[in-house]
């Protein structure tokens, strides 16, 4: 890790997509976003309505996908401090199987290409949400795959790197090695499953301050009012060169997805579908086909259970940051955490406090400049 400014690398840096490999991921790269956050806004909205739907529990149970994270890493985890706060790794990956090939060639293993750790403070009255960039080098910790087998950790392997190799056990236990924080549940999805809940949401409103033309991520939009689709809202929340005063870099799109994520919650709680029982079901079953959860989560009773204990929390009472990183040294195309910034995160978020402000300040995630260009 190190803890310098990067100002002059910056200057001349990106933050671009990287193989495991180290081998830089060329145009397919920018069609691999996919904002998974939006889950449990929208879980939170249409499971709480449909506890009237009785008999659909059945059906929708069975769409639903469980990962068993906590049989997979044992005791080696941080403790579990019981002081009614709570932790979720919400991620998204870029496999290319099955219908998300028209978004590229399947080169293998997936990558997480999303990732934020939503802290629930005690109450379930407010949150704070850390986005972990894709390209952080990290010490990734040994992992046990699926199979059981075993993957040899390593002292400098970039973050999404531990998806890739270990599935969603690994990269909880690289959140959790980084962190100190011990992960409650884990949620997943895919930027088709993300598209298609959007258009079951009927859109998302957002008002653009100028205007964005990425031929990239094919997006193209005036300035002014829009409600955008699935593929519109994949597009924004995956362009980097096509919002004016960005500096094209990972860490600017995620000033973007963070932005897009109020956005959202705020659209699910106007949106009214918990008085229309159709689109209610429609949405609930798209959700529950596009998740993936830990097995505490896997049944639509546990999903409940979370949505009420996060349904007061509105999009005012969330605060959204990027993990205090700069651009490294031994490769600018890749970024490394600000040892002493990121600890001043982690350990608030330990200790149920709110993040200082200071702990953002000089950080390379904090001045992507995209933020401001939609709201």
């Amino acid at each position: 890790m190190a803890d310098s400014n990067g100002t002059a690398m910056a200057a001349k840096s990106r933050a671009r997509g990287i193989r495991a490999t180290g081998r830089r991921r060329k145009g397919r790269t920018r069609r691999r976003r996919a904002l998974t956050i939006t889950l449990c806004a929208l879980v939170s909205a249409v499971l709480l309505g449909g506890a009237g739907l009785g008999y659909v529990y059945f059906k929708l149970n069975g769409n639903l996908k469980g990962v068993d994270i906590n049989a997979a890493l044992g005791h080696d985890r941080p403790q579990n401090f019981d002081n009614g706060s709570m932790d979720i790794l919400v991620m998204g990956s870029d496999s290319r199987a099955g219908k998300n090939g028209a978004y590229g060639r399947d080169e293998g293993g997936a990558r997480s290409d999303t990732a934020m750790v939503v802290h629930v403070y005690k109450g379930h009255k407010k949150a704070s949400v850390v986005s972990i960039p894709r390209d952080t080098m990290v010490k990734r910790p040994d992992c046990t795959t699926g199979n059981g087998h075993t993957v040899p950790g390593a002292q400098r392997a970039m973050f999404n790197t531990a998806y890739e190799v270990g599935g969603p056990a690994c990269a909880v236990k690289t959140v959790e090695s980084i962190s100190g924080i011990r992960m409650d549940h884990f949620l997943e999805v895919d930027f088709t499953g993300f598209k298609k809940l959007i258009d079951a949401l009927g859109g998302v409103d957002l008002t653009t301050t100028r205007p964005i033309n990425d031929k990239d991520s094919h997006l193209h939009l005036p300035a002014g009012k829009h409600t955008l689709n699935g593929e519109q809202s994949l597009g924004l929340v995956r362009t980097r060169h096509g919002v004016p005063g960005g500096d094209g870099s990972d860490l600017g799109r995620i000033q973007l997805q963070q932005t897009f994520v109020k956005a959202l919650m705020n659209q699910v709680r106007n949106v009214g579908v918990l008085t229309n029982p159709a689109k209610l079901y429609d949405i609930a079953d798209t959700a529950t086909k596009a998740v993936t959860t830990d097995t505490d989560l896997n049944s639509v009773g546990e999903l409940t259970g979370l949505a009420k204990s996060l349904g007061a929390i509105g999009s005012d009472h969330i605060d959204m940051m990027t993990l205090p990183v700069t651009y490294d040294p031994a490769d600018p195309e890749r970024v490394v955490p600000l040892t002493r910034k990121s600890a001043q995160v982690w350990d608030a978020l330990r200790q149920d406090k709110a993040i200082p402000k200071a702990a953002t300040k000089g950080s390379a995630g904090d001045q992507g400049g995209t933020g401001r260009y939609v709201k």
